[in-house]
């Protein structure tokens, strides 16, 4: 798998171990996971520190002697950090709830810290510039403990969530790759400066999807909007998504690459309608896969995975509830080993039809990590649901209990908190 390079921890903001444990975390080893089985217990383990090894002789003759030696991968940050929190803390690290302009920050920072969120994310238009966002954020960080993952859609042009004061105004995708990927790499830098001003620590950009030539404005989610790159081109989007990605990364701010494994091929936007959300087209190997790829490399730490569906890849299931998408193309072929969000689960009408409670669980049991609600009042009902399967499922258990960990290990990396 390929590794994500090291970030620098910022030097603000950091909370520690200690800090999480004393806030709520059980009285658990540290060292590791549940390791018990049967119905409603984790399975995997976790063992932290350094890798230790253990060796066993055996003297076969006086003359010959045989040494096995097992070698001990040292746990993760984030592993470490897991193991000392309750299966309920666990399960909410793997929710981001939606706030708009007219909701309360002081109610969900209150919900934040009942059920544990981990992530928040701004949706409907603000306009209140930077300073009016931070305020905003630093309440929301006191209810997630200064961990929260903070995100907005911030691609540009039609899909700039944050505006007013101390924001820029972004073009499009199509127009920013009028500048070459030197002057887009130097402006998403200067884009996520401002983000982080206003305490964003994830950005929900950039879109990785190409669209044909042949159907262009006709596709509703990106043509239409012009939040593809370069038209028609896999290779001249992949150019600019990794700029993009180097960009965000080089301002601390996390980018997210979407809409895996792409939304250029349909018409119909999944958020809207369930009509036109099927490619026929995409499937392993398919050079539309590119952008996604060259994010990657770059070091993008957060994949988008989309609603709709792709029947070469996997005839039964939407892409966010598909092991084949997400475990089988994504980590196993792509070599993808970081965080997979999804596309928003509380609004789409793409995913209407799927209780509320499985859209969280089914994600989760295809390996995804961080399930998106534009509602956060779904989020009850789907750690009810998160809690129920992991009562009656080892296995589900051992899902959560790893996707939990990788948010963690991603906040880590982030210099959100750290195990020192």
């Amino acid at each position: 798998m390929r590794a994500r390079p090291a970030r620098p921890l910022r030097a603000l903001g950091v909370v520690s171990l200690a800090t999480l444990v004393a806030a709520g975390c059980d009285a658990g080893s540290p060292s590791t996971l549940a390791t018990t089985t049967g119905p409603g217990s984790a399975t995997s383990s976790a063992t932290s520190g350094a890798p230790t090894t253990s060796s066993t002789s055996s003297t076969a003759s006086p003359s010959s002697s045989s040494t096995t030696t097992t070698t001990t991968t040292a746990a993760s940050c984030g592993e470490r950090l897991a193991a000392k929190m309750t299966p309920e803390q666990r399960a909410g690290q793997l929710l981001m709830v939606g706030l708009q302009p007219t909701g309360s920050s002081t109610r969900l920072a209150a919900q934040v810290k009942a059920q544990h969120l981990g992530g928040v994310i701004y949706l409907g238009g603000w306009s209140g510039g930077t300073a009016s966002m931070a305020r905003i954020s630093a309440r929301l960080q006191k209810g997630g403990g200064g961990s929260l993952l903070i995100a907005a859609d911030q691609e540009g042009g039609q899909v700039q969530q944050l505006k007013g004061p101390g924001f820029s105004q972004m073009p499009s995708a199509r127009a920013q790759s009028d500048k070459g990927t030197k002057a887009e790499e130097a402006n998403v830098r200067e884009w996520s400066q401002e983000l982080a001003k206003a305490g964003v620590t994830i950005n929900l950009a950039p879109v990785a999807d190409t669209v044909p030539t042949s159907i262009g404005a006709a596709n509703q989610p990106i043509g239409r909007y012009r939040r593809d790159f370069v038209p028609g081109s896999a290779k001249g989007n992949a150019t600019y998504v990794a700029a993009f990605v180097r960009g965000s990364l080089a301002a601390d701010v996390i980018p997210t690459v979407k809409h895996f494994p792409g939304l250029g091929r349909v018409t119909g936007n999944t958020d809207l309608t369930t009509v036109g959300t099927t490619d026929s087209t995409t499937d392993v190997g398919d050079p539309y896969l590119q952008p996604f790829e060259a994010g990657i490399e770059a070091g993008a730490p957060v994949v988008m995975v989309s609603s709709a569906r792709y029947p070469k890849l996997d005839a039964e299931n939407r892409a966010m509830f598909s092991s084949k998408v997400i475990d089988g193309l994504l980590r196993d072929d792509l070599g993808y080993d970081g965080v997979v969000i999804t596309d928003d689960v509380g609004a789409a009408k793409a995913v209407q039809g799927v209780p509320v409670g499985d859209r969280a669980t089914r994600f989760i049991a295809a390996g995804g990590d961080i399930v998106l609600t534009a509602d956060a009042d779904q989020a009850a009902t789907m750690l009810k649901a998160i809690a129920r399967k992991r009562a009656a499922s080892a296995t589900f258990a051992t899902q959560v209990d790893t996707a939990a960990a990788r948010v963690l290990d991603l906040k880590a990396d982030s210099g959100l908190l750290t195990c020192d």
